[in-house]
């Protein structure tokens, strides 16, 4: 059995209301197509740091993980970079920004490396 899929944007503002009603600032940078496009979310540190989240399936059942594939922190222009080079191959992308004092990602799912 798969595991259904929400559509993108809904998964997003609902992403961006959850962030909100917890005190964090969450946005979108890019707006990708609404029904099935891939997200990817910037964590934005009190640091100066960010944590890019990426969206990924694993498993036979295609479980909704999330992974680091920049590692545990990058600065903005690392991010921006790898964002450029991501929608170059994918134009159909979400980006989600959330700001948070304590670095919260918001999501259910597993975060791995």
């Amino acid at each position: 059995m798969t595991v259904p899929r929400l559509k993108a944007g809904i998964f997003v503002r609902a992403l961006i209301r959850r962030a909100e009603v917890a005190g964090a600032s969450a946005y979108v940078l890019r707006k990708g197509v609404e029904e099935s496009g891939a997200i990817i979310l910037k964590i934005s540190r009190r640091d100066g740091t960010s944590l890019v989240l990426s969206q990924a399936r694993r498993g036979a059942e295609g479980e909704l993980v999330w992974v680091k594939p920049l590692g545990d922190a990058v600065d903005d222009e690392k991010a921006s970079a790898w964002f450029d080079k991501q929608v170059k191959f994918d134009p159909d992308l979400w980006i989600v920004e959330i700001e948070d004092r304590e670095g919260r990602t918001f999501v259910d799912e597993p975060v791995i490396q």
